[in-house]
């Protein structure tokens, strides 16, 4: 009997470790935001999102039967911080490939890192200047999701053209995705027949702008541009009111969001600024290609995960979606080499997401042109596409 029982154990300890040995190994991913800090209401809840799609993806096989698993660090906003856990996904964790960060300083600060390291990486950041070329060459590893600031420059000069606006003033925060933006409506105005009366900055943390909006109140422009992303833009907003200024406010596409209308109360209303078509899906055209896969999306947020409940769905909402949704096209692809695994993300082509539909070329690592973004206006609280 107690041979019998023996060998029933060491069956059942051979059919366990079987099973064990079978189990596919994971594909590690780095995955870095703003969890805590200023940018904490964009990154929290890209956070979520990435957990999301990669659950849906392991959901849908994994990579060629290998799931995908998430490696999370906070960079609290801050570019030293997100060297750190760059570093430490790259030479302690073995990530194959690197998603995030949440702003374009953390993102600059780890771009000459991960393109040294070969790492694939899809950055999660407005800012032009990470998919730019520079002093330490090309960079070809990294990629982002988020419309570049150039994009939604020409968005709001074509909007301004139409209506006929030819004076504008701009309004531009200190750090680098302010200055991003700035360089651009500068650059691009003049294509539109624009022309900016009036210049004026701030930094991102300042709790008033009134001095800068008085200046440009005495230009008498017939629009104000500002560029920013968080509590800032709200403050703008709140300042503009409080000044009695009546002409239009356009905001960049940073801001697009219940948190916008949240903190400036009253004085959101009448904002106009360019946005992913995730904020106004439902007034999309029914030929528009992305409005099936953002109603899947929503629904996916709201009522499977919900996600919705402590973070309502803003125009950042679908970039860590698309990021791991074109990662992983491109991985069952090309496998977990690194190699292959950028060359592949670079042949990504007609990828409809939640952002736009993203066809990348060695000389464009976004993808995305004009036509992915719309025209939105704050209505009552509500979000309004103002155009198409």
């Amino acid at each position: 009997m107690k041979r019998i029982l023996g060998m029933g154990v060491l069956v059942l300890a051979l059919t366990v470790g079987s099973a064990m040995a079978e189990k596919p190994k994971p594909i590690k991913v780095g995955a870095f935001f703003a969890l805590s800090g200023p940018a904490a209401f964009i990154g929290t809840p890209t956070k979520l999102v990435a957990k999301m799609a990669v659950d849906q993806i392991n959901k849908d096989g994994g990579i060629n039967g290998r799931p995908l698993e998430l490696v999370f660090g906070d960079t609290e906003g801050d570019p030293t911080k997100a060297v750190a856990i760059a570093k430490k996904f790259i030479y302690v964790d073995k990530v194959v490939a690197i998603i995030g960060p949440t702003r374009t300083g953390t993102g600059m600060a780890v771009k000459k890192l991960v393109e040294q390291a070969h790492v694939p990486t899809i950055m999660t950041v407005g800012g032009d200047p990470v998919i730019m070329g520079g002093k330490f060459g090309p960079y070809s590893y990294i990629f982002k999701t988020p419309q570049r600031s150039s994009i939604a420059v020409r968005k709001i000069l074509i909007y301004l053209q139409k209506k006929g606006i030819k004076d504008v003033a701009i309004l531009t925060s200190s750090d680098g995705f302010g200055r991003d933006g700035k360089r651009w409506l500068l650059r691009l105005a003049s294509q539109y027949g624009i022309k900016v009366v009036s210049q004026e900055s701030f930094n991102p943390r300042d709790t008033d702008m009134t001095s800068q909006l008085a200046n440009i109140k005495s230009k008498k422009p017939q629009a104000i541009i500002c560029w920013t992303i968080g509590p800032a833009g709200s403050i703008v907003a709140k300042n503009v009111k409080q000044l009695g200024i009546g002409v239009p406010l356009i905001q960049c596409h940073g801001l697009p969001g219940p948190k916008y209308v949240e903190l400036a109360g009253d004085a959101a209303d009448g904002s106009i600024m360019p946005s992913t078509k995730l904020m106004a899906w439902q007034q999309l055209p029914d030929g528009d290609p992305q409005k099936a896969v953002i109603a899947r999306f929503v629904h996916l947020y709201k009522e499977v995960y919900h996600y919705d409940k402590d973070f309502p769905i803003n125009t950042h909402s679908g970039y860590a979606w698309d990021a791991l949704m074109i990662l992983a096209q491109a991985m069952r692809k090309s496998g977990p080499d690194r190699e292959k695994l950028r060359n592949a993300i670079e042949e990504t082509k007609g990828y409809v997401g939640i952002s736009g539909v993203y066809t990348f070329t060695p000389q464009d690592h976004n993808g995305l042109g004009v036509d992915s973004m719309i025209i939105v206006k704050v209505q009552k609280g509500h979000w309004i596409m103002e155009s198409y």
